[in-house]
């Protein structure tokens, strides 16, 4: 809630100034783009009808930083490099009464190149138009810990982490947004989209387990399984653009 009250006050204040805009071949932008960025928090409640249930919350967090570096190759439209930075991490937690019985916790961070092209639609005016293509790729790292336990009988624990290698991401997005010039070369970014990802992690995975709960390991076990996954995702952002005069200017 904080962060959407930030947002909207940036962009009604932004609205109390109108700047031009007159971009011709030549030209530079330097800026960066903040999307997808959220932090939730869930709460839910499994009962049986024979014997109680129990409870489980959902905590996360995500955000997608890309300053990116772009030349405009006309009077309307600029193509450029970009650079991803992508963190995210989620954790659930399962409870019986008040007793914790299992948690999994994962942390990924991606980091990577691509490119953009961008048309404005028009010029000129205080209130500017977008479309925008983009890809990114890179390296893709990932952590996960957790465990489970039964209090029996006959009760046992199962403690694992993990860490991935050799990580690979990928994506593309589609956005539309409005460049709102707050000065004669900068201007603040409104934009949505869509965006489709794939990421490919192994991870090697270490398993502890204590079979009758008295904390001493009786045996561990080693795997490395692969992951790999699509995702379809909504963007939702606003970035910062400083736009360069070209030489000839």
């Amino acid at each position: 809630m904080q962060l959407k009250k930030i947002l909207l006050f940036t962009f009604f204040a932004a609205l109390h100034y109108t700047g031009n805009a007159q971009f011709k071949k030549g030209d530079k932008m330097v800026g960066t783009s903040l999307g997808s960025v959220f932090f939730n928090s869930g709460n839910s409640a499994v009962s049986f009808p024979d014997f109680n249930g129990y409870s489980s919350k959902t905590t996360g967090y995500g955000l997608r930083i890309e300053p990116v570096f772009g030349w405009f190759v006309s009077d309307k439209t600029a193509v450029g490099a970009s650079l991803n930075i992508n963190p995210s991490g989620q954790k659930i937690r399962y409870k019986d009464n008040s007793t914790t019985f299992q948690e999994d916790k994962t942390n990924s961070f991606n980091i990577g190149i691509g490119g953009f092209a961008r048309n404005y639609f028009n010029s000129g005016n205080g209130l500017i138009p977008f479309g925008q293509f983009g890809f990114n790729l890179g390296i893709s790292s990932m952590n996960t810990e957790g465990f489970g336990f039964y209090s029996g009988p006959p009760g046992y624990k199962n403690t694992y982490d993990g860490k991935s290698s050799g990580g690979f991401f990928a994506n593309a997005s589609i956005q539309f947004g409005l460049t709102k010039m707050v000065g004669e070369n900068t201007g603040l970014d409104f934009f949505a989209g869509y965006t489709y990802s794939y990421n490919k992690n192994t991870l090697k995975t270490t398993t502890s387990t204590d079979l009758d709960l008295d904390g001493d390991i009786d045996f561990t076990s080693t795997n490395e399984p692969t992951t790999k996954f699509t995702n379809h995702g909504f963007i939702l952002g606003v970035g910062l653009q400083v736009f360069l005069k070209g030489k000839n200017k």
